[in-house]
């Protein structure tokens, strides 16, 4: 509902209301101290609380000595293979990786050339849309926001399935390529949509290519002429590899291990953690990061000049710049603390995009703020861990750089991340563990009922 349409007195019920419901939903943080509540389901150290195990993916930050955390340089690996040996593999044969990395984390191995060949030909078949599904679910409805669009489509294609109930291996396993490989065309053609009738611009709509590799099709899909060069798709392809699976426990991807458990279908699984991902706190940060450094440059007159630098980022943690939230986007994370290996790899070869669109030396001022940062929140704030770039500081520069819309930056992480997700949620279901149900204690006085004729009365007395 748009309180903007409602009348004076349905908003002022609407804020009697929220102050109702804000009252009796606070919780005394102390009571969290008391009864040892691990929130965000992360011990006082930072580590994360064991909830499960996986052979998917591992994230490595720190090592344990003595029973004291020692950070290291992070590690990523994707079915036990570093994710930087995956990268730097098929950069070496100068071939594009993303689907072979797919083929890794959907069956746990390594493709051969020829399983490789009739992998990516399975994609390309699964890669175009059902008949009138496009015009009746994305362009019939266009919305402003490309997550809601991926969500409302993969509900909508339980109905075009004979068997969207069928949690048989075999049948989720069909189910999991199809929207792996739809998934690029159902972003692109929401924003097609998006663009021509809430942004006046023309409509492209350029049926997806089996031929093509899911970074080359997205490029290809979005331009209007189609074009796109060698290196503008590598970067993007090396982009999704980096995004496609960070662990069991990062919050979409437990999501897809929580809904799982319950027995639901694949599309309501993949919708649910689509709605987690299309959170700021997880899959919107690098948006944050360009809007940043668009305030930077409009603020900081020497690009090159540590001292002007430095001074913008303290205003930025003392809430005096940007949007005053005392953020410094970009620079962080939740388990690395010396270096995101995502973010160095992306790193290197945002600088060769950088010098081929004559971008140098914006190239060069997201590096100086990456070297600044930890120093001046180190001034700052007391540090518990180091802090370092993360793979947002340098994707939404590389998005930015590829000309892609921003309204993508977060649908291109769930076009890589929905192979993680199905990789989570075939092996919840192989291994039938019971369904996710951790504890809550309910912190509530007990009350009286009172009949409805006494509350008035009640309240009175109160």
């Amino acid at each position: 509902m748009n309180t903007t349409n409602c009348s004076a007195n349905e908003l002022e019920l609407l804020e009697k209301l929220t102050a109702l419901s804000e009252n009796s939903n606070y919780i005394n943080p102390e009571l969290f101290k008391k009864y040892e509540v691990k929130r965000g389901l992360r011990n006082l150290d930072g580590r994360g609380v064991l909830v499960g195990l996986t052979e998917i993916g591992e994230v490595h930050s720190y090592i344990l000595d003595e029973g004291e955390l020692i950070p290291v340089a992070g590690r990523l690996s994707y079915r036990g293979i570093d994710v930087r040996d995956i990268s730097a593999g098929y950069l070496k044969d100068e071939r594009y990786g993303f689907e072979e990395t797919t083929y890794l984390l959907l069956f746990g191995k390594l493709p051969t050339k020829e399983e490789l060949a009739e992998f990516e030909t399975l994609l390309g078949n699964y890669r175009k849309l059902p008949d009138n599904f496009a015009n009746d679910m994305i362009f019939k409805a266009p919305s402003k926001d490309i997550m809601n669009v991926l969500a409302r489509s993969v509900l909508a294609l339980y109905s075009y399935d004979d068997k969207p109930d069928d949690t048989s291996m075999q049948n989720v396993l069909k189910q999991c390529i199809a929207l792996i490989a739809s998934f690029p065309t159902i972003a692109v053609y929401g924003y097609q949509a998006y663009a021509h009738y809430h942004g006046n611009k023309s409509l492209y709509i350029h049926p997806p290519r089996p031929d093509l590799t899911t970074a080359e099709n997205i490029l290809y899909m979005l331009r209007p002429n189609k074009k796109y060069t060698k290196l503008e798709a590598t970067l993007l392809d090396l982009a999704l590899i980096l995004h496609a699976e960070h662990g069991g426990g990062n919050n979409s991807s437990f999501t897809t291990h929580l809904v799982t458990s319950s027995g639901t279908d694949t599309y309501s699984v993949i919708a649910a953690a689509l709605g987690s991902l299309k959170g700021p706190k997880h899959g919107g940060a690098n948006i944050k990061v360009v809007h940043m450094f668009e305030d930077m440059k409009e603020n900081i007159k020497d690009w090159s000049d540590d001292e002007e630098i430095e001074v913008y980022l303290r205003k930025l943690l003392n809430k005096e710049a940007f949007d005053k939230a005392g953020l410094i986007y970009g620079i962080g994370h939740a388990v690395y603390s010396v270096s995101d290996p995502r973010a160095i790899i992306l790193k290197e070869y945002a600088e060769q995009l950088a010098k081929e669109k004559g971008l140098e030396a914006e190239y060069n001022f997201y590096t100086k703020v990456e070297a600044l940062a930890p120093k001046v929140i180190g001034d700052v704030r007391q540090m518990y861990k180091g802090v370092s770039a993360n793979v947002d500081f340098y994707s939404g520069f590389v998005y930015k750089m590829l000309k892609l819309p921003m309204e993508l930056y977060t649908p291109l992480f769930a076009i890589a991340r929905i192979t993680g997700w199905s990789a989570h949620r075939m092996e919840e279901l192989l291994n039938k563990g019971k369904i996710i149900r951790p504890a809550y204690k309910s912190v509530s006085e007990r009350k009286e009922y009172i009949p409805l004729d006494e509350r008035e009365l009640s309240a009175q007395a109160e």
